[in-house]
């Protein structure tokens, strides 16, 4: 999610699948968030968009309304619960039930764009470079949206505020599985690894502006446990660090990054 851990998490072939429930929450936010001048940096209009990690095919239909033509989507899932209901909103998508770290170039022949939103702190270093040289070796061009960067910001400010951040930040790094997770580190590694092989990279800032209701209860929740389950000293502080704010209807900046790579 926003802020990189993800409620409704189930486990999949890739070890982390998000509730429908959770998706539809976020879906304004996200498109809210996400900078919508960078797919008109596309030097020519994608015919082929293959979305990776799609849901519920959120980033199909934003990203769909800002690209001139029909291009043939391809909805690429490891969830077949969450792939049905991206097909059933994408008039004409072609789904692919798979863990999209195992695409090959082969794989991604004939297409022009890959997409992916809020994936890239969930995989790897070894797994965005094959993804990468993927990309690479197919020719494509990719746009990756709302990756988190490991900075929240609340208003008004807290003592314990950057103990938090850093123990959720940790919490993204962690191993899950012998894989060890780049969190907040996965956009800046995927834009060298682009630069590396001759992309030319843009990234730019795309931040969740949150205020109390449904959404930022839902990231707290999610937030502070990951933090918890980090650091599980932390649990009586934060039951304090939770009254204290109960009564200030705080806000938050949950900083995250888009990314456009174009061969």
């Amino acid at each position: 999610m926003g802020g990189g851990w993800r409620e409704g998490r189930r486990v999949g072939s890739m070890g982390a699948g998000f509730a429908a429930e959770w998706l539809a929450v976020r879906e304004a936010a996200d498109a809210a968030a996400r900078d919508g001048s960078l797919p008109a940096r596309l030097p020519s209009a994608p015919l082929v968009v293959r979305d990776l990690g799609c849901g519920t095919g959120a980033m199909a239909r934003w990203l769909g309304a800002r690209l001139s033509g029909s291009p043939r989507w391809i909805l690429t899932d490891h969830d077949p619960d969450l792939l049905a209901i991206a097909a059933a909103t994408v008039p004409g998508a072609v789904t692919d039930l798979r863990d999209f770290t195992t695409l090959s170039a082969d794989d991604l022949a004939g297409t022009d764009l890959v997409t992916g939103s809020a994936v890239l702190d969930l995989l790897t270093a070894e797994e965005i470079t094959g993804l990468v040289e993927s990309c690479a070796g197919a020719r494509c061009a990719a746009l990756f949206t709302l990756s988190v960067v490991g900075k929240v910001r609340f208003t008004p400010p807290d003592p314990l505020d950057d103990e938090l951040v850093a123990a959720f930040n940790a919490h993204q790094r962690r191993t899950v599985g012998g894989r060890r997770l780049l969190g907040p580190d996965g956009i800046a590694w995927a834009a060298e690894e682009f630069a590396r092989l001759g992309y030319t990279v843009t990234r730019a800032p795309s931040p969740w502006r949150l205020t109390p209701g449904e959404l930022f209860d839902q990231w707290l929740e999610g937030w502070l446990g990951a933090a918890c389950d980090w650091r599980p000293e932390l649990a009586e502080a934060v039951r304090d660090w939770r009254r204290r704010r109960s009564s200030q209807e705080p806000h938050v900046v949950v900083e995250h990054e888009d990314l456009l790579a174009i061969p």
